[in-house]
């Protein structure tokens, strides 16, 4: 198949797939997501993904539709099927299908969602431009929700102004992307914001903490301003399609530049990464 969707135990091409109204994801967005990707149709990252998305659902109130590991064993299943190895693959679950009413439904279950296209990953080697906003998302960032209109206009801002994301600040501190968590090298160290309620704990981003780690690159998980991104040595965004790629320009002004030899030794390692951890046994 060229790609697969998979809803409640129903299985079929994206294109062929049905959902019904009453799902609560279609007019609350009452539910957790999560984007992984493959690579010879092993999944990246598995347990990474798998232990945010049960702690979300856990957060909201959610039940799981079904234990860890048989959800694991149906996620390698549907991505068996897929013929192209290299996938993107997403999943959510909503909490279930019920008449219209803003408290929990008392007896609906979870409905739970997959889809998997073909996807490349970001080769990294390319630096890219991007654009600032003011944050004005919730106060619940930490939590991967499928509540995700201020995302969808701030990505469409950045696209119009062709550019690859939108870095967002609140009066001024960095906290993340429209999609992606932001980062800066600045004197041999890496700055990143704190993983509290105002990001979400990006698997990448726990990646490139690792390899600067690894690196002996001293990390400082610490607030820091607009400003400080601007004069810093590097901007960093990392995702999981995208890793590790660098800034170019923001709001049109050249950032970055001056710490290239340290950048690629960072990329170097998280591409090794992907790939070792994806390569059959």
């Amino acid at each position: 198949m060229q790609n697969i969707g998979y809803y409640n135990g129903e299985t079929g091409p994206l294109e062929e797939m049905r959902v019904p109204m009453l799902d609560r994801a279609c007019y609350f967005g009452d539910g957790i997501y999560e984007v992984a990707v493959t690579r010879n149709h092993i999944l990246y990252a598995p347990q990474e993904h798998l232990d945010r998305f049960y702690s979300s659902l856990a957060f909201m109130g959610i039940k799981p539709p079904m234990p860890e590991q048989e959800f694991l064993a149906l996620l390698h299943a549907l991505i068996r099927q897929v013929d192209d190895g290299e996938q993107l693959v997403y999943w959510q679950v909503s909490r279930g299908v019920a008449l219209r009413g803003h408290a929990f439904p008392k007896d609906a279950k979870p409905s739970l969602w997959v889809m998997i296209v073909p996807a490349r990953v970001n080769d990294c080697l390319a630096a890219v431009p991007v654009i600032t906003l003011e944050d004005t998302r919730y106060l619940h960032c930490n939590i991967k929700t499928i509540n995700l209109i201020p995302a969808v206009l701030a990505s469409q801002k950045s696209a119009e102004a062709g550019c690859f994301e939108s870095i967002l600040h609140r009066g001024g501190r960095v906290t993340e992307c429209a999609h992606s968590n932001v980062h800066i090298l600045d004197g041999g160290m890496l700055y990143t914001a704190p993983a509290d309620n105002f990001i979400l704990k990006g698997v990448a981003r726990g990646h490139l903490l690792e390899a600067c780690h690894q690196l002996s690159i001293p990390v400082k998980e610490e607030p820091y301003t607009l400003e400080t991104l601007l004069q810093a040595d590097e901007v960093l965004i990392t995702s999981t399609l995208a890793q590790c790629v660098r800034v170019s320009t923001v709001d049109g002004m050249p950032v970055g530049g001056k710490a290239a030899g340290l950048t690629e030794r960072i990329q170097d390692y998280l591409r090794k990464r992907y790939i070792n951890a994806t390569t059959p046994a």
